[in-house]
């Protein structure tokens, strides 16, 4: 009794350090991305929040977030648009519809996605995906051009929407692997009765599996947001930067605060570095902000997990 007890201390302790230590982590990254912002954003003669005007160089400085900010959320949303249906319909068909055997390796082929590096996603989208963007950009501003987003006469290869894409392919294995953990929790009993009373496989799924998987779903998409919003070189590489904000997203142009820093840092001077890090403690906290969202939404239901 006395050694299990020890144990149960020991790992009680060593669970409380763990987490301490994550929170520790957390608050020193935060610590340290105020400490270097504060000495740029004295010297800053524009709006941080709402300028779009990006030159930390200068003499004086001037720099706002408004066209980054922008650029992440916009090229995120869309992104989350076209991945978490796509995702959503994958963990179904390998969870319900799929043969086992069948199931087995495509869940394996879908999760390699996870690894492939970002820079490989990068060079594909540049290199393979842009050169057919220009006729999907038409296709979408022909038929689509009563959405604001997509009127446009100058569709272009390396626009916001070609962004959205390579990060669309970059969460949804993110989204789908959750989600199909999810649905494989379903209680067995739901998804018999609901057969049992001669609902069809589809039926069955409305009625027993996506009310049971919902939060887990939105948890899902969550995180693939958060994956969206802080990706870096992929961007970096499809985007071409046009200074402003752009609605049309499928015109070439736009800027994310993950590719601005990467595009900027090594050209920067001292007052430079400082704003970019003002604007990546922005894109920490949206970060942050995304993921403490998703906790929240599955621990509402946490009595359905």
């Amino acid at each position: 009794m006395s050694t299990g007890r020890a144990g149960d201390k020991i790992f009680v302790s060593a669970a409380r350090g763990s987490g301490l230590t994550v929170l520790a982590i957390v608050a020193a990254i935060a610590v340290f991305l105020i400490w270097k912002a504060i000495p740029a954003l004295r010297e800053n003669e524009a709006s941080f929040l709402t300028s779009q005007a990006w030159d930390p160089n200068a003499s004086p400085p001037e720099f706002g977030i408004a066209q980054l900010a922008f650029g992440t959320i916009m090229s995120s949303l869309v992104a989350m648009l076209i991945a978490t249906p796509i995702a959503i319909g994958i963990a179904l068909f390998i969870s319900f519809y799929a043969p086992r055997r069948l199931a087995s390796g495509l869940g394996y082929v879908v999760d390699l996605l996870a690894a492939v590096p970002s820079i490989v996603y990068g060079l594909w989208g540049l290199i393979f995906l842009s050169q057919y963007m220009d006729d999907v950009g038409e296709f979408l501003s022909t038929f689509l051009g009563w959405i604001p987003l997509f009127a446009t006469d100058s569709p272009g290869k390396n626009s916001m929407f070609t962004a959205a894409v390579v990060l669309a392919i970059m969460i949804l294995p993110i989204i789908s692997s959750i989600s199909r953990e999810v649905f494989l929790q379903v209680p067995q009993a739901n998804v018999e009765a609901s057969l049992a009373l001669g609902a069809t496989r589809w039926e069955m799924i409305r009625m027993s599996v996506l009310p049971y998987g919902r939060s887990g779903m939105i948890g899902a998409s969550m995180l693939g947001l958060g994956r969206a919003l802080g990706e870096t070189i992929a961007v970096a590489m499809v985007l071409t930067f046009v200074p402003g904000i752009n609605w049309n997203i499928l015109e070439n142009g736009g800027n994310t605060f993950a590719a601005n820093i990467a595009n900027s840092f090594a050209e920067a001077s001292e007052t430079g570095r400082g704003a970019l890090v003002a604007s990546g403690l922005v894109l920490f906290v949206i970060t942050l902000l995304v993921n403490m969202a998703a906790r929240a939404v599955v621990a509402r239901r946490k009595e359905f997990v």
